[in-house]
Formats: structure tokens, C-alpha cells, sequence
């Protein structure tokens, strides 16, 4: 089964607009995540529904942060998104009358719901800020790296 990933590719494009100077067309940014630039326009627009980016239109026009990295959690955006969800595991609800089925749909139940729980307020703890700080350490690592010693 295909694992969504769109919460992650959504910080990406955010952190490629973060480091920019000026808004990012969607065919840009669709460039970065080796997508269509409609798919991008859709999710953007979610984004900007919820007040975490602007659009402008014509020449010199594009997506930018509405909101500073330090203001927006992955939470808010996880629900910009419209709460995907989280797990693809289920339980299975063949037998209802089944008290074994129930037993483990219990079980199931708890500890999906504890799990999700803990991941949503871990999202509430991270920033973009965050990201874009380890971001920029990477990328000074990987350019110390390359360059020459001697």
C-alpha cells in the first residue's frame, strides 16, 4: 500500500519558499517535488485557506509564507491538509458478534488512538523554523565537506 506523503512534500515546498527572496510559481515549485504544478495549486490553496501562505497573480507573482517559520507548527499544517490520516493499519470488522474480534479491535482502538495522539502533539512541537535551522546546518556540513583540505 502507497503511504501518503503529502505532509512531507508539503515541507518541502515550504522550506524551498522559506529560503527564496521572492514568491515561487507553482511550476517551480512542482520542479522540487518532480510533480505537476495543478497538484500544487490544489494543496496550495488549502495552505492559503488556512492563513499559512499568499498568492499573487501576473509577473513577479507566486506562493510566499504568509506567517513567520517560527509561527507555524506541523501541526497547523497537518490540518491545513485536512488531517490525513495518520496510520494505514485498521481493524477488521467482519464478526462484530465475534468476541475475540472485539478483544483485539479494543486493543487496536487504544493503541491507535494513544499513537495518534503522541504524533499530532509532537507536530505541535516542531516549527518550520526548526526545519530550516537543520536544514541550513546540513547543507554547511555537506559544503565543508566538499571542500578541499590542505
Amino acid at each position: 500500500m502507497k503511504r501518503n506523503s503529502r505532509l512531507s512534500a508539503v515541507l518541502h515546498a515550504l522550506l524551498h519558499m522559506a529560503e527564496r527572496d521572492r514568491p515561487m510559481t507553482s511550476e517551480e515549485i512542482a520542479a522540487c517535488l518532480q510533480t505537476n504544478a495543478v497538484v500544487v495549486r490544489r494543496t496550495m490553496a488549502g495552505l492559503r485557506e488556512a492563513g499559512l501562505v499568499t498568492s499573487g497573480r501576473g509577473h513577479g507573482g507566486g506562493w510566499t509564507m504568509a506567517r513567520a517559520l517560527e509561527d507555524v507548527s506541523l501541526r497547523d499544517i497537518y490540518a491545513a491538509l485536512g488531517e490525513p490520516m495518520l496510520f494505514q493499519m485498521g481493524n477488521v470488522s467482519e464478526s462484530p458478534g465475534c468476541l475475540v474480534e472485539q478483544a483485539v479491535n479494543h486493543a487496536l482502538d487504544d493503541a491507535f488512538r494513544d499513537a495518534e495522539a503522541m504524533l499530532i502533539a509532537r507536530l505541535g512541537e516542531v516549527t518550520l523554523a526548526a526545519l530550516a535551522d537543520d536544514f541550513k546546518r546540513r547543507f554547511a556540513e555537506h559544503r565543508a565537506a566538499l571542500k578541499p583540505h590542505g
